[in-house]
């Protein structure tokens, strides 16, 4: 199994728009980061988490000619609203991918984007994603994946577990509930918003404490502001570093 991290970035993107400050000038490609999403390719499968704002750029540039699955986390607009790129795989490949959310996140996305799920009277657009609620662990090809259950300001999300990695973006805590689902973790990748603190995700100390408690053998923090210098990367503790776009894992599937 492969993972991917398509997108490292908080909603804003970074560089962000109309900014000049030490980050958004920076010239450290890693530093240059699209919103956040996640590809993981599994025996010539491609399931997608989230569809972020930057889903073309992010498919052009890492090759993605196929989407198999899509797993939503939740409907904030940066984490779907990229969802329309993928009419180009459905031209390629006029195939209805099944997406799978909580009943929340589904609710959200067929109010705002319902041509997405089904085709409007003589539009001639074919709907492109089928819909699969979730509440428990549920398998795709060959893959059990877990929901996990978190906190993320005054909303939910999930973030989701495979095998020994986990992906927890976009929280501000994590339920007593989930925390067994997170044991024995060789790889977690987790929101780490900032330096500062901020009411709907953890900050950096917040997310350093939190995954200390699930300890994880690697942790990786992602959704990052322009407050953050990915040449910071040597303040944070052993074990821990920052993501960036297009960093790769080869990890077992079980």
């Amino acid at each position: 199994m492969k993972i991917t991290i398509l997108g490292s970035g908080t909603s804003t993107g970074v560089p962000m728009v109309g900014c000049t400050c030490r980050v958004c000038s920076s010239g450290d490609q890693r530093d240059k980061r699209t919103r956040a999403s996640l590809l993981i390719r599994h025996q010539n499968h491609n399931i997608l988490v989230d569809t972020s704002t930057d889903l073309r750029r992010q498919a052009l540039q890492h090759g993605i000619t196929g989407v198999d699955a899509v797993l939503f986390t939740h409907s904030h607009a940066d984490h779907v609203n990229g969802i329309d790129d993928l009419r180009g795989f459905y031209f390629l490949h006029k195939k209805i991918v099944p997406c799978f959310a909580s009943a929340s996140t589904l609710k959200t996305l067929q109010s705002g984007f319902k041509y997405i799920f089904q085709e409007h009277e003589s539009s001639g657009y074919a709907p492109l994603l089928a819909i699969n609620e979730i509440d428990s662990p549920f398998q795709i090809f060959g893959l059990n994946i877990v929901p996990v259950p978190l906190i993320h300001g005054k909303t939910s999300a999930l973030g989701y577990r495979i095998g020994s990695f986990a992906y927890l973006t976009d929280c501000s805590a994590i339920p007593d509930s989930s925390l067994p689902l997170l044991e024995g973790l060789d790889l977690l990748i987790m929101d780490g918003l900032r330096w500062t603190e901020h009411p709907f995700h953890f900050n950096i100390d917040g997310a350093v404490a939190a995954a200390r408690q699930i300890k994880a053998a690697r942790v990786v923090l992602t959704h990052l502001t322009h407050e953050v210098a990915y040449s910071e990367n040597g303040k944070l503790p052993p074990g821990f570093e920052f993501a960036y776009d297009g960093l790769e894992f080869d990890l077992p599937s079980n």
